[in-house]
This record gives C-alpha cells, structure tokens and sequence, in this order.
C-alpha cells in the first residue's frame, strides 16, 4: 500500500470547490430512468447517454472524480476513444462502483445487506491497472418499526470497512458511502440519532480494519426528515442537524466528506449544502462536497430524451447543475438561478 497516493488522491477528489459525479447506476435502474422519459432502454442507449456526459465541455472545472460503473468503464465514444481516457483527459479521477448491490438480509425483515466481497480483491487489482484511483461501496440502512436493528448496522459496517481495506490494499482510495434512507415518518432527530449511530460503528469498524482514514472520503446522506414525514424542516435546520451529527461521530483525519443526494431535488440538496458551507465551513475538520448522482443528470437526461439533436442542450444543464454545487461548497448558491439564467455561480 502507498500510503502517500492514497492521501494525494483523496486530497484531489476535495479540493477546488470540485465534487464527484456519480454516474454508476445499475442498468436496472438506468433503465428504469430511461422508460420514464421514452429512450430505448439499450446498451447502446447507456453508452450514448454516458458519452453525452463525459463530454460535456468543462466539466473538469467543475468534477474532480467520475464514478462509474463496470459497463460504462469498459465502453468508448463512438471514435473508439475509451470512456476512462475521455475523462483522465478532462482532469476528472476516474472511479468505479464495487458493491453488487443490497440484498434482503436473512433474519432481518425490512432490512438489506450489501453483497460483492467474494473476488473482489482480484477485481479491485484488475481496475486499477485500467487506471482507476478510487472506488464506492454502498450499504442502505432502512429506518421504520424497529429497525434498523444492530445487527443490520453491524454487519454492513463491517462490509463496508472489509471492502476498504481491500481498496487502500489494491491503491485504490475508498468511497465508503453508508446511506441512512429517506423513506419513512421518522422525524429529524429520529434520523440523526441513527445516522450517528451508523457513523460511529463504520469507524469503529474501519479502525478495527485498520483502515487508513486519510485516504478515504466518506459519502453519507444528510440528514432529514422521512418523506412522509408531516413536519418537513427548512434548510438551516437540516444544515445544523447534519453538521451537529458528522462533527460528533467523523474523526477529523478523514479529508472530506462528499453527500449523496437520496432522492433530493437538485436545487434542494444544493440549497442544503450551500447552507452547511455558509454555517460552519469556517470550523470544519474536514471538507464538505457533494457527489449526487440524479440532482445533476435528471434535467439533462430529460432534455437529452435520446436525441442527438439535444445533446448540446442536455450537457448545457448538465453544467449548471455541477456549477451550482460549486457554488454551493463556496457558499454562493443562489436557489432562484435557473438553467436558462446567465448570472455567473462562479467567482
């Protein structure tokens, strides 16, 4: 293990304002998007789509890291030039999702585990000879009567930190992302007290792992009240609670910590992030970014609808939505900016 590599890498993928596009969506769930707007749910359609994303112009001022998935990894622009190559060359660190995906767990009603250890050292090792610096992992912790139970807790921060250590063993910097679901009444302090107590048993894990914690990002989510949740709370208030949490259960060795989006609207996680850089950027450990998957692609893939002719148009918003939450690391995000707006979000 190079432990200085892994430092710089994790250092890169936070710094600059920059955050991390996820664009690893299973093909099921791809797919699932596609129907929705009327595109061929195709590999082809998938290449096409992802190719209209990496090539978007500017997009290395705005995205230090790309996660990928292992279809799109091992596909190429239509010139033949490989997707992985497209995005070293526009400044972005490429990355890979790992996981295969969370599975009903066994004694657990309600509740899912994270499979895809087996082999995934000789995996791990393969990707990063194609020139991959970093990698994801994902467990989903569900909130409702009873649960998340201990043993739901436990045993996916344990795969979580086994996979880390398999990541840092192979060079290759982990993405530990342990999602706490928005489904659900719970209240926010209901999420809040599960999301800390989430953080703290996939430290302690990595710890006993021996993970090391400078060359990890942590992707959690923020915390919030449940969907159906009758008193919803404004952005300050969801700003404090996240913030309260990570600063009581992230060691501040960690170098940033990059949200996913869960099922947010673009411009409300980007408003929630705004808020927390303006609150308390000034007294962080550690850095704040995003890496939201649907709250910068969904306008794009919708304007896209599988149409060369609006490729241009789809990478246009495509570039607002990753150039507002760099407005929102800097804490200048404006929420009534739109699309078709020309006020400068960067500085």
């Amino acid at each position: 293990m190079n432990a200085q590599k892994l430092i710089d890498t994790a250092k890169a993928l936070v710094a600059g304002y920059k955050g991390l596009l996820a664009m690893d969506e299973s093909n099921t769930t791809c797919n699932k998007r596609f129907a929705s707007f009327g595109i061929p749910q195709t590999e082809e359609a998938r290449r096409a789509y992802r190719e209209m994303i990496v090539t978007t112009p500017g997009l290395g001022k705005c995205i230090s890291g790309a996660i990928l998935c292992d279809e799109t990894i091992r596909q190429n622009k239509k010139d033949g030039t490989p997707f992985i190559k497209a995005i070293t060359d526009e400044g972005v660190i490429p990355g890979i999702k790992v996981d295969a995906g969370a599975k009903d767990m066994a004694g657990h009603p309600g509740e899912r585990i994270t499979e895809g250890l087996d082999g995934l050292g000789a995996r791990l090792v393969e990707y990063s000879h194609m020139g991959v610096r970093f990698a994801k992992w994902r467990a989903v912790i569900a909130m409702g009567d009873g649960i998340p139970s201990r043993g739901c807790v436990e045993a996916n921060a344990q795969a979580l930190a086994r996979y880390a250590a398999l990541c840092q063993e192979a060079g290759l910097v982990p993405v530990v992302e342990p999602e706490v679901l928005m489904d659900g009444e719970h209240t926010l302090e209901q999420c809040r007290e599960v999301t800390e107590e989430v953080l703290r048993t996939v430290f302690n894990h990595l710890y006993t792992q021996r993970v090391m914690l400078e060359g990890l990002i942590l992707k959690p989510n923020m915390v919030l009240p449940g969907l159906t949740c009758p008193k919803q709370k404004t952005v300050d208030e969801v700003a404090d609670a996240t913030v309260t949490c990570l600063l009581r259960a992230v060691p501040a060795a960690v170098p940033g910590i990059a949200f996913l989006s869960g099922g947010q609207s673009g411009e409300l996680a980007s408003a929630r992030l705004n808020a927390m850089n303006v609150r308390f950027k000034s007294r962080l450990p550690w850095g704040l970014t995003f890496s939201f998957a649907r709250a910068i692609q969904q306008p794009s893939m919708e304007i896209w609808s599988g149409q060369d002719a609006n490729i241009a148009a789809a990478q246009h918003a495509l570039h607002h939505r990753a150039k507002c939450n760099v407005a929102a690391r800097r804490g200048e995000y404006q929420v009534s900016v739109k699309s078709t707006d020309n006020t400068p979000l960067l500085s």
